[in-house]
């Protein structure tokens, strides 16, 4: 069974509306969604003592998300991750979006799914928010319908992303919640254990744009098959950190991502996805500046992303799996993320 409560999560500023927060209940998971970019503001799963902690960073207040924060537990779209130079073309047509991280557009742009109110509708096992995307958003071609659906199931919490386009884009959409097993507020996440099913990965220049090169993870730092101690193998290596793309099997059906353990709590995440990337992010920008929720700063790791996605800059590197959406057809997939103890 599961439960769906409605309450009010906060007032936008200049009466722009009210932002809502939905609490999805099993007998496994507490999910907290906002309808202020379909935030997942807490996400409470019991360990193996049966003890429940939040273990996604977030804000208690609705302040917290609209100060400059890193896209806490937000869906980020109409294009997830960097497009390069913020420029593309379609179909012999040059479109400039909003440069917002370095020489580059991230995450949609300076207003992107993130930070619009989305339109609420409540389900017997979760919540379906919709928002029509307006032509020309964020310099985008076309007008965009969007619906983000959030079902639980038992311990496993479910996103399906569906698109409708007017004019051929561009749409890439993800989930871009930090997660930390040993619970929200833990100072880093290096005493988790991670397994990451990609043979491939994408490297990438030095303003995070992939070069182009699919690259075999085999005697590498990506090489993620097999489960490795996360802070163990960062010092292993030599490397400050992960927010690459891992390149999975390029079936549309569901295929097995990622695993995290933390053997501290018992805690397991497992993600299964539809989509042909994941952007593994270890909180390399978190700077500790931040004020959580229940006093918690988020230092530099302090929790990771599992971003499903289309890989970074597709619209511009035509080997990747194609990223257009095009009139009548239909954007569709999902990302399964499921807790459990071992």
């Amino acid at each position: 069974m599961v439960s769906v409560t409605r309450s009010v999560f906060g007032e936008l500023p200049s009466g722009a509306g009210t932002v809502e927060k939905f609490r999805l209940q099993s007998d496994l998971l507490g999910v907290d969604i906002l309808s202020w970019g379909c935030t997942i503001s807490a996400l409470e799963v019991k360990d193996r003592q049966g003890r429940a902690s939040d273990v996604v960073l977030g804000f208690a207040e609705l302040e917290g998300y609209l100060q400059k924060q890193p896209y806490f537990g937000a869906v980020v779209g109409r294009v997830a991750n960097r497009i390069a130079k913020g420029t593309f073309t379609v179909d012999g047509k040059e479109y400039k979006l909003a440069i917002n991280n370095g020489p580059n557009s991230l995450h949609g742009g300076i207003r992107g799914f993130d930070k619009v109110l989305w339109t609420p509708q409540v389900l017997p096992n979760g919540v379906q928010f919709s928002r029509v995307s307006p032509d020309g958003e964020e310099g985008y071609p076309g007008e965009l319908k969007v619906w983000v659906t959030y079902t639980l199931d038992g311990g496993e919490l479910v996103i399906n992303y569906r698109a409708q386009a007017s004019q051929t884009t561009p749409v890439n959409l993800t989930n871009h919640s930090y997660f930390n097993l040993a619970g929200q507020g833990s100072p880093n996440i290096y005493d988790h254990e991670v397994t990451i099913e990609a043979d491939a990965f994408l490297p990438v220049d030095e303003t995070l744009i992939p070069t182009g090169e699919v690259a075999p993870v085999q005697g590498t730092a990506f090489d993620l098959r097999k489960p490795v101690a996360l802070g163990k193998h960062l010092q292993d290596f030599h490397v400050d950190g992960f927010d690459h793309n891992f390149c999975l099997k390029g079936s549309k059906e569901k295929h097995f991502c990622a695993r995290v353990h933390h053997a501290g709590s018992g805690r397991v995440l497992d993600v299964h996805t539809t989509q042909p990337g994941v952007q593994f992010y270890t909180g390399n920008f978190l700077d500790g500046t931040l004020k959580g929720k229940s006093g918690a700063v988020y230092p530099r790791h302090s929790g990771f992303c599992l971003e499903t996605q289309h890989w970074p800059d597709a619209v511009n590197q035509p080997h990747f799996p194609p990223v257009l959406l095009r009139p009548g057809e239909e954007y569709d997939h999902t990302t399964w993320f499921r807790f459990s103890v071992a």
